[in-house]
């Protein structure tokens, strides 16, 4: 009996020995690997659709488009009515002896003639108000402001905005085109109209009236 039991014991001995051998020892790069095994299964790959991207992309595609805009020549453009009607109300006051610093403020009424406002006697401001509005030149100039400088007022303020504190202007985004052939100043002109008209009922009854463009001269508008 005692034989047999040492030749069971040793057998055993035997068997765990020879599973210790056939399994392989952790080595020291055993965790790393396992450590680089999951981040590679953590790792997106190009076809992972477990991700997808943010809004960032439509925000810098609304800059881009903002980027590319005339903004100079804009400016120009409307600079160059602005100086005419300027000019053209000092030439007024100097004209009727009133003081260069004069306030005025001129506007249209509902068919579309020149309405001038201020400190002056009515006899003379009826005088300017005539002389304006058989001015071919001056009324069509105030008629390109009173639609082009809102318009432009607005844009640029957005742009302001947008490189100030980094947040686009979805208003702005719809009103730019990503073809530059239809971002000329009249195009951007209309479709700002076009916002300005479709605006909800309840804006409108709130609002009263769209308030109508006034060009004012030695005042704050």
């Amino acid at each position: 009996m005692s034989l047999l039991t040492s030749l069971i014991r040793a057998s055993t001995q035997f068997q765990q020995a020879m599973e210790k051998r056939q399994a392989p020892a952790p080595g020291p790069d055993a965790s790393a690997t396992g450590a680089q095994s999951k981040m590679a299964e953590a790792e997106p790959t190009a076809g992972d659709d477990r991700f997808t991207p943010s809004d960032s992309s439509q925000a810098d595609l609304g800059r881009l488009k903002s980027r590319n805009l005339a903004m100079t020549d804009y400016k120009q453009s409307v600079g160059q009515d602005l100086a005419f009607v300027r000019e053209t109300l000092r030439h007024k006051l100097a004209e009727y002896n009133l003081h260069p610093a004069t306030a005025l403020n001129v506007s249209k009424n509902e068919t579309g003639e020149v309405v001038v406002e201020g400190k002056i006697a009515d006899k003379t401001r009826a005088l300017i108000e005539k002389d304006l509005n058989v001015n071919k030149n001056f009324k069509e100039a105030f008629s390109r402001l009173s639609v082009n400088e809102p318009t432009l007022d607005f844009m640029d303020n957005a742009l302001k905005l947008n490189r100030a504190y980094g947040v686009n202007n979805p208003l702005l985004d719809t009103l730019i085109s990503e073809n530059q052939q239809f971002n000329g100043l009249q195009d951007l002109v209309h479709r700002y109209d076009t916002m300005r008209r479709s605006a909800g009922a309840e804006q409108i009854e709130a609002a009263g009236k769209t308030r109508a463009y006034a060009f004012n001269l030695n005042a704050r508008a």
